[in-house]
C-alpha cells in the first residue's frame, strides 16, 4: 500500500517532447531497417551464389530487389523526418504524411520478406540435380 502511494506522488521530469520522442522512433526503426538490409545482402549473396539453377532464382532475386529499394525508400523517409521540427507547427503535417508512408513501407517490406524466406534460399535436399 505504501509503495502505491509512493508512486502516485512521482512527478514527470518535464512535458514529454514530442521533437525528443519521435526523433528517437525513427531511429529506433532505422536501426530495424539496417538489420533487414543485411539479412537481404545476405539472402541476395546466397542466391546468387546458387545460380539461376536455384528453382526460384528469379522469383527471389525480384523480391530481394523490391524489398532492398522499399528499405532505401523508408530510410530516405526516416532522414527527412529527423531532420524536421515536430514541434512546429508548420511540419506537422508533412511528417504525419512522411511518418504513415514510411509504416506503410516497412510493413510492406516485412510481407516481402515473409516471402522471401519461403522460398528460400539455402538448398533443402529435397529437389535432387
Amino acid at each position: 500500500m505504501a509503495a502505491a502511494r509512493g508512486r502516485s506522488n512521482v512527478q514527470p521530469a518535464g512535458p514529454l517532447n514530442m521533437n525528443h520522442y519521435a526523433t528517437k522512433k525513427s531511429v529506433s526503426e532505422s536501426m530495424l531497417d539496417v538489420a533487414l538490409l543485411m539479412a537481404n545482402a545476405s539472402q541476395l549473396k546466397a542466391v546468387v551464389e546458387q545460380g539461376p539453377e536455384f528453382k526460384y532464382f528469379l522469383t527471389v532475386i525480384i523480391l530481394i530487389a523490391a524489398s532492398l529499394f522499399f528499405q532505401v525508400l523508408a530510410g530516405v523517409l526516416f532522414i527527412n523526418m529527423a531532420r524536421k521540427n515536430l514541434n512546429e507547427v508548420a511540419n506537422q503535417r508533412s511528417l504525419d504524411i512522411m511518418n504513415n508512408v514510411a509504416t506503410a513501407l516497412v510493413f510492406l517490406t516485412v510481407i516481402i520478406n515473409i516471402f522471401i524466406t519461403a522460398f528460400g534460399v539455402q538448398k533443402t535436399g529435397l529437389y535432387p540435380d
